[in-house]
């Protein structure tokens, strides 16, 4: 079972820039995907970017996509998310998750961390 820690959340000013991290433990990192989620106040929980086993290739919604940037490194079993041009609407929860295959597919399950609070003000 793997476990995830997230960290470098915090409060920024709108235009700032944010980089999460997420350490993984508990199965081998490099073998699976990786992903960040976040849920806003009010709001469910949406998928924000993933990455390959490999880092080859990426996803993003389309809200974040051209400002963040998500990568891996596999020798440090840690995945990152590097927030640019933050926006106020960026607030929410950030969750990185694992998932139970090596690329993302309809039938990919995930894993939860616990959760990083990034808050933008404007």
């Amino acid at each position: 079972q793997v476990q995830l820690v997230e960290s470098g959340g915090g409060l920024v000013q709108a235009g700032a820039s944010l980089r999460l991290s997420c350490a993984a433990s508990g199965r081998t990192f490099w073998n699976y995907a990786m992903g960040w989620f976040r849920q806003g106040p009010g709001k469910e929980r949406e998928f924000v970017s993933s990455i390959t086993w490999n880092g080859v290739s990426t996803s993003y919604a389309d809200s974040v996509k051209g400002r963040f940037t998500i990568s891996r490194d596999n020798a440090k079993n840690t995945v990152y998310l590097q927030m640019n041009r933050l926006k106020p609407e960026d607030t929410a929860v950030y969750y990185c998750a694992a998932a139970s295959t090596s690329v993302v597919v309809t039938s990919t399950t995930w894993s939860w961390g616990q959760g990083t609070q990034v808050t933008v003000s404007s």
